[in-house]
């Protein structure tokens, strides 16, 4: 009986305390103590017609990028499993329909054989079409799901002969859909058209670009990006999807967080502040297709009703792909709200809900399609107030008054005995 009315009482304790602290914030992933699974990593590369230039340290561009696979084979983590698709390697005729579909998987994304890898690329010859959209999504699948990052590494000399499915259009498909998958890009030609493909679906992914003139660049740059998928082996962001007002907004508590944003679109959420801790959040938008001159993103903290605590802002007019904006904001710093007083240990005290507004001021090119949105990652932190030091303080009210007073009459009489010294030495001179 007795263990029973203590159960009860403590049921009815964290009832209480729920109530009084406010709703339970939604916590971004956490990364587990011990990885539920290993890094993945696909290769993807093009075996088309172009393939056999001769033209990079008087090599065929497929021989070097042959000589880097094994290259980058051999230095492969143990704990990484790698795959390798290839578009482009099997049709030889003219048929486009058919020679669109020329995309197959040669090596399983698993624990790499290292020589049955290097034997599978070793057979390639530069042969057909360049269908890189549908082989980007065909990766994908190849890769699974997951709980953290996965990555796409393409390597290619020219821009898709196949669209569609256009392969810029394919990444942000799939970064539309959360599918927490990374596409890094390499060119082997120096095409402009080739150069703004590569950076479209680098982009749309949070992935990078390279141009590779030689096959030390090649393989240097395959081997970081393999490693990198080692070395950022994390939870990817929490998707999450802002509202357009802050009482439907969802709760978030510290953590790193994904969305979408339309075009000139305010994105709402929240995040609850208890007394004596400090808000730290921040903003990145990444410009996955073009955009016009003049642009900003801007990142603000309100109360409920509107009211604004503080803002982060930052614009531009030249070509970047990533515009961020960051603020910090505790109650102390707002003299209309007041120093919250230390809460007492027995005491549940309500936090303060802030409201977190994105907004951007983007505008798409002429042509340029507006959906799926703009990709936004969100950063939030809650820690323990730390507040400015304290610049030096005058006073205030009577005391403020009387100083600047005093202050006056002395500036008054300096200034007079000068300007009479002056005048008087003025006339002596001139007699």
């Amino acid at each position: 009986m007795i263990n029973k009315r203590r159960s009860t009482a403590v049921v009815v304790g964290l009832l209480v305390a729920a109530v009084l602290t406010g709703p339970v914030p939604a916590l971004a992933n956490e990364p587990p103590a011990e990885p539920a699974e290993p890094p993945k990593v696909e290769l993807v590369l093009d075996v088309s017609g172009s393939m056999a230039a001769k033209d990079i340290d008087g090599r065929s561009r497929i021989s070097v990028a042959q000589q880097a696979f094994n290259e980058v084979v051999d230095a492969l983590p143990e704990t990484t499993q790698l795959g390798i698709r290839v578009l482009g390697a099997t049709y030889r005729g003219e048929d486009k329909a058919r020679g669109c579909r020329d995309t197959q998987q040669i090596v399983p994304v698993a624990p790499v054989n290292r020589t049955a890898a290097k034997a599978a690329v070793a057979d390639l010859r530069p042969t057909g079409f360049t269908p890189v959209g549908l082989a980007l999504r065909e990766a994908a699948k190849d890769l699974g799901t997951g709980t953290t990052v996965r990555r796409i590494v393409l390597i290619t000399d020219g821009e898709d002969t196949c669209a569609p499915p256009d392969p810029c259009e394919v990444a942000r498909e799939l970064a539309a859909q959360g599918t927490k998958l990374v596409v890094d890009t390499l060119g082997l030609a120096p095409d402009e058209k080739v150069r703004r493909q590569l950076l479209c679906i680098a982009a749309a992914t949070g992935g990078t670009y390279t141009a590779a003139q030689s096959a030390d660049e090649l393989t240097t740059r395959i081997k970081q990006l393999v490693d990198r998928a080692e070395d950022t082996y994390t939870a990817a962001p929490t998707v999450v999807g802002g509202t357009s007002v802050c009482d439907a907004a969802p709760l978030l508590g510290p953590g790193v967080y994904s969305d979408r944003e339309e075009f000139s679109e305010h994105r709402w959420y929240r995040v609850p502040v208890r007394p004596g801790q400090e808000l730290r959040a921040s903003v990145s938008v990444a410009l996955d297709r073009p955009v016009n001159p003049d642009y900003a993103v801007l990142l603000r903290a309100t109360t409920g009703d509107g009211r604004e605590l503080v803002r982060g802002v930052d614009a531009g007019s030249g070509r970047t792909d990533v515009v961020s904006a960051g603020l910090r904001w505790s109650a102390a710093e707002d003299r209309t709200i007041g120093v919250t007083p230390e809460p007492d240990a027995s005491t549940a005290v309500a936090p303060t809900v802030v409201c977190l507004v994105v907004s951007n001021a983007f505008a798409p090119q002429r042509g340029t399609r507006t959906t799926p949105g703009l990709p936004v990652e969100l950063t939030v932190d809650v820690v323990a107030s730390s507040p400015a030091p304290a610049a030096p303080d005058l006073g205030r009210g009577w005391v403020l008054l009387i100083l600047l007073t005093v202050a006056g009459l002395v500036t008054g009489l300096v200034s007079g005995l000068l300007t009479r010294w002056w005048f008087a030495t003025w006339r002596d001179t001139t007699r």
